[in-house]
Parts: C-alpha cells; structure tokens; sequence
C-alpha cells in the first residue's frame, strides 16, 4: 500500500510543482529557465503521473492489463497534442508577457488536464459503474411472467468489485433464470490457473430456479470451456436446444460461436424441428447470426461481443465493434423482423495484450429481461 501511494502522490506533487513554476516563469519571466523549460517538464511530469496510476491499478486490486501498452496510447496522445503547442509557447515567449504565450499556455494546460479527467474515468470510474438494463418483451404460452439476466462478456482477469456488485444484484433481482453468453476469461489470461479458479468461483454463485445456461464466446476454447464449467450446476448449450419446465413450450437454442456460416447452418437445423407456436430464446456470443435468427423463426437472441464499442464518442457511438454487421447492432435493443434482438456491452474489457483496460461513455451493462404473459 505505502508503494501504491508512493506512485499516486510522488507525481501528483511534482506535477502541482511544476504548475507553479510554469505560471511563474510567464508571470515573471527572466533569461533561464525558460517557460517552454517549465512546459516540456511538464509534459513529463503528465507522463510521469499517467504511470503511476496505471501502476496502481492493478495494486489496488481494480484491473490488471499491461501497463505499458496504456501509458504508450498515453504518450502518443499527449506528446503528439503537446508537441506542437510547445512550439508554439516556444515563438510566444520570445516576447516579455506575451499575451499570445499565455492564452498558448492556458491552452497547453486545459489540453493535458482534460487527457488526465478522461484517463481517470476510462480506467478508474466507468469500469466499475455498473448499470442495469431492463427488458419487457410479451412471450406466448407462458403461465406467469419470467425473470431472466443475461450476463455476457465476463473478460475475467481476477476477481474485482464490479464482479461481486454483479453477483449482489443478480441475487438482489431474483431471477427465474440465467443466461452467459461468452467471453468469460481475457485473451491472455486463457492458461492463468489463478484467473481460471477466480472465474469458476464466479461462475458457482450464480443460481436460478430454473437454471443457469452458458454458451460459449469467440475467445472460449474447448479446453477453457471444460475447466471453467465441469462440475457446475450450469448447463452448457454446445449446438442444442433445451426445453425449460414452464408452463407452454419455451425452448432454449445455444449456438458455440465456430464462425458466421457454420453457426447459421446449425442454427437452422437446430430451429428446424420446433413447434412454429413456441418462443424460443437464442444465445449467441455475437449478433452476427441476426438475419438467419429472425427467418428462422427466433422470438429473442441475446448476445454479447461487442461491448458496445467499449470506447465511444459523443453523437457517433462504438468506434470498433468487431461484429460483421459493423456499427448496425453495436448495443442494445433491435427490432429484426418479428424477432428482438439485444447486444449487451457486457461486463468487463478486452483483454489483449496491446489493449489497455478501458471503458469511454460505454459503461458495464447487465441485461433483465421480463417475459410477460400475452
């Protein structure tokens, strides 16, 4: 804890230093140092913080992607946007008090300490601001409505406290049943034995009456998926349909996410032999399968996958969503025909290993959905 403190507080002090110091040498200027001096020691001092607290993160137990490849994105960002304004303080301070250098200045100033407000919502805040998003969709044959959560893109690296704010509000919501719908471990963290153990620790506290179902996701092996699932009370839907004991037919379709055209050829042949008058519930880790679900006679698909973008932009939305349908499903809820489709920005990030652990206007979602009777 006292390193933890050590990496917040020794740049955060250096950096109200150096502030002082650059305001100083504009406000009283003289022959050395400089204030494009004060300004560049600055920009390092920026550096210098941004470091520390990726650094602490995962010493803080909230996140534990490579710190390196964010404070790399960081320097980019910051050297690429200061650079320029630094040449420009540069020409404005050839003059004594020049209000150009001091507007320059200011400039430099808001520029950097807005690119700090954003690193410490991406990595500290919006990570772990949990949302809860409600569903009602009506559902025929059924006796009395049904509660259902999806839980998708789980991303696990180690056990935080927005995986244990996800457990006390599914047991808060009661639901009938539960639904995962992939990703459930980080790219890299596949083969980490303390990740896979949080994971399965994850995994056992979840119940419902009428059971917990998983399918698997894009970055879910065959071998990750026996060792995160055996021996639990979950069943996994590897290519079949499962009929819930409610009253009237409800069927379950889970579809292992192999590839767009042999998932939508399995997932015809598994809807082919249903009753017309069923509702049938498709989990898939992605919304690619959207056309072939809807003319196939799905009633609901959740899915996951795209995180909603994970980083967004103000009035465009997901920059990146890696579905094949681009920006066209990227998150929420979708009218597909007589078919509704829901993409869950999913509860935790990306896990390469050149991706930092961000969320940008694109919070951690988990999905309830009422089933209503018609």
């Amino acid at each position: 804890m006292f390193l933890t403190f050590l990496l917040l507080f020794l740049p955060a002090f250096l950096l109200l230093l150096v502030v002082s110091l650059t305001v100083r040498a504009f406000l009283r200027p003289s022959s050395s140092p400089s204030p494009i001096s004060w300004a560049g020691l600055a920009l390092l001092s920026f550096l210098f913080l941004d470091g520390g607290l990726l650094s602490a993160l995962p010493r803080l137990g909230l996140s534990f992607g490579p710190v390196g490849s964010g404070l790399f994105y960081l320097a980019v960002a910051r050297v690429g946007l200061g650079l320029p304004l630094l040449l420009a303080l540069l020409q404005a301070a050839r003059r004594p008090r020049p209000p150009a250098g001091r507007r320059v200045l200011a400039f430099f100033w808001a520029l950097n300490l807005a690119l700090l407000a954003l690193e410490v919502d991406a990595f500290y805040i919006e990570p772990f601001a949990l949302q809860t998003t409600y569903l009602s969709l009506a559902a025929p044959g059924l006796s009395r409505p049904l509660r259902l959560v999806q839980i998708s893109d789980l991303h696990l690296e180690r056990l935080t406290r927005r995986e244990e704010e996800v457990l006390a509000r599914v047991e808060a919501l009661q639901p009938d049943l539960i639904v995962l719908t992939g990703d459930y471990l980080n790219l890299d963290r596949l083969q980490d034995p303390l990740a896979q153990k949080q994971a399965r620790e994850f995994l056992s506290r979840l119940h419902a009456p009428l059971g917990v179902y998983a399918v698997s996701g894009n970055v879910d092996t065959p071998e990750t998926m026996h060792v995160l699932f055996e021996g639990l009370d979950i069943v996994v839907l590897e290519d079949r349909v499962e009929r819930l004991p409610v009253a009237g037919e409800f069927y379950l379709v889970g579809v292992s996410d192999w590839g767009q055209e042999r998932d939508a050829a399995t997932l015809r042949r598994l809807m082919e032999p249903l009753p017309p008058e069923a509702f049938t519930l498709l989990l898939y880790h992605t919304p690619d399968l959207a056309e072939t679900a809807a003319a196939a006679g799905v009633d609901l698909y959740l899915a996951g996958h795209t995180h909603g973008g994970q980083v967004r932009l103000p009035f465009y939305g997901a920059i990146v969503t890696f579905s094949a349908y681009g920006k066209r499903y990227e998150a929420g809820r979708y009218p597909v025909g007589p078919m509704t489709l829901y993409v869950s920005r999913g509860i935790g990030m990306e896990g390469f290993w050149f991706t930092p652990r961000v969320r940008f206007l694109c919070p951690p979602e988990l999905v309830v959905v009422e089933l209503e009777m018609e």
